[in-house]
């Protein structure tokens, strides 16, 4: 069995710093691994009008930001199919098989729809496109018969509710899907990074993010305000670095060369927490460095950005490319599947 990935993000913004460490970063070293006959990325925007059906303008024009932030980590169209959810018409089929697969009170369980729904504030006006959204991932993920999804932890509940799927019909119409499994980051900080405000995740929606795509200045002023231990009012105060935002960015992003460039007075960040922990260390010294790592990180990023940005229609080319592609896999599998439910009456 060949091993292929499927992944993507809903085009509602420009991509942040939480996708690059939750899954962006991990998709980049995966494609160039070698281990992967298939690398499917997708642009869910079909999934996006789910809550913004009423603001289509928003999701086109975050297509071209998002395949931009794409292109700028690093995945390369000569590797992985980069494609558009919304031109692949038989992902929209499959949804529709599957939810016969799938009781409503599940779909309402499910963690991951449970937490979204209270922030979207629905009340009882749920979009029942949205409520459905884990039936729509797992059409995604099957279409393309994809062993591995890079997901962050808060997408689990939704990759096994999708298992579920593939279980209920391969049981019904025998074997015809693939189960995917799940790989997280390596690092452990990088699950769910908090936002800046130390909310406990970084959202668009909530304006606490630090952006791919921000300047050097919007990134040191982000850096610079952001929320810190609030009981280390002075220097001298032993602070917390576990629940500590700049610290858990330290640990998505920083490394010991990070240290010998810019702050040789400790060897790593486990001297550098301690020392905050002990009292004696500064919010504003732990600010200055990790903007330091931030802009070294952030801006080759930033750079290949503006230089992509100079040729939308070739980005735009690419996609189009990429969702010819898409269509005629999912296709075969489309077929496959009509096939086990003995709905492909005039097939000969």
């Amino acid at each position: 069995m060949k091993n292929i990935i499927l992944t993507g993000d809903r085009p509602t913004g420009k991509l942040h710093i939480g996708h690059y460490v939750g899954s962006l970063r991990r998709r980049v070293e995966l494609q160039n691994s070698g281990k992967y006959d298939e690398i499917y990325v997708m642009i869910a925007d079909a999934q996006a009008l789910t809550d913004n059906f009423d603001n289509p303008d928003k999701v086109r024009a975050n297509i071209t930001e998002v395949a931009l932030d794409y292109l700028a980590c690093g995945l390369d169209p000569n590797k992985c199919t980069i494609f558009v959810q919304s031109h692949v018409e038989q992902l929209t089929e499959l949804t529709f098989y599957y939810m016969n697969l799938v009781t409503l009170a599940r779909l309402e369980r499910n963690p991951t729809v449970k937490a979204e729904l209270k922030q979207k504030n629905f009340g009882l006006s749920i979009p029942m496109g949205f409520l459905t959204y884990p039936v729509s991932q797992t059409a995604d993920i099957t279409a393309f018969k994809a062993t591995t999804v890079p997901v962050g932890e808060d997408q689990l509940p939704m990759l096994e509710q999708a298992r579920e799927i593939v279980r209920s019909f391969n049981g019904l119409y025998g074997e015809t899907l693939v189960e995917p499994k799940a790989v997280l980051p390596e690092n452990k900080s990088c699950l769910r990074l908090p936002g800046t405000d130390g909310m406990a995740k970084m959202s668009k929606s909530l304006g606490n993010c630090i952006y791919l795509s921000d300047s050097a200045d919007e990134i040191k002023r982000k850096v610079m305000s952001m929320y810190t231990d609030p009981n280390h009012l002075k220097v001298t105060d032993p602070g917390n670095t576990k629940d500590n935002p700049t610290f858990i960015y330290l640990d998505a992003f920083s490394s010991d060369e990070h240290f010998a460039r810019y702050l040789p007075e400790y060897a790593n960040l486990d001297e550098m927490k301690a020392h905050y922990e002990r009292g004696g260390l500064g919010d504003m010294k732990v600010k200055k460095f990790l903007n330091a790592v931030l802009q070294e990180t952030l801006e080759p990023i930033r750079a290949k950005r503006e230089e992509l940005a100079k040729d939308i229609p070739a980005v735009w080319a690419m996609l189009k490319e990429g969702s010819k592609k898409a269509r005629e896999v999912a296709g075969n599998t489309l077929a496959e599947v009509k096939k086990a439910m003995k709905i492909d009456y005039f097939v000969e």
